[in-house]
């Protein structure tokens, strides 16, 4: 599987934790975001960066990290084909994939550690969609993505 992350300065703190795991997991994983803290560069585009690259299909999946994981969750979300969940816990990290077919995962430097980080990844990369009932869920959020309106 390959996946895309990226951070801004804040969330530099996670990438080697979330680098490890998705290696340990065998994931394939390309880094979109900077490698220091210098407050002068901004999430949004690193956001789009790996947004772009799962939405349009070279990567599998994207994790992408900020201070809170808000702000650039919001930012990734605004890519057509996008599904960013932001999380902080492991049960939100899996219904965010089992329920939602989640396809890029959020998370913040400044509220978790990065031993939580690697919970939530692994979570997050090992939890199928379970369709049924979700998969008329998710195609109504495609719908609604698509302009169309929902009855």
């Amino acid at each position: 599987m390959k996946i895309a992350v990226a951070c801004d300065p804040a969330g530099v703190v996670l990438k080697e934790a979330v680098m490890e795991t998705l290696k340990e997991l065998g994931a394939e994983a390309t880094y979109f975001g900077i490698h220091d803290e210098d407050t002068t560069r901004d999430y949004p585009v690193f956001a789009l960066r790996a947004a772009k690259a799962v939405a349009n299909g070279e990567f599998d999946r994207g994790i992408v990290i900020c201070g809170t994981g808000v702000g650039i969750s919001m930012a990734a979300n605004k890519v057509k084909g996008i599904r960013c969940c932001c999380c902080s816990d492991y049960y939100s990290a899996k219904m965010t994939r089992a329920h939602n077919d989640a396809n890029m995962l959020a998370i913040g430097g400044r509220v978790i550690a990065p031993e939580t980080a690697k919970v939530l990844v692994e979570v997050f990369m090992t939890t199928e969609f379970e369709g049924g009932r979700h998969q008329r869920r998710v195609d109504q959020i495609t719908a609604i993505e698509n302009g169309q309106e929902l009855e």
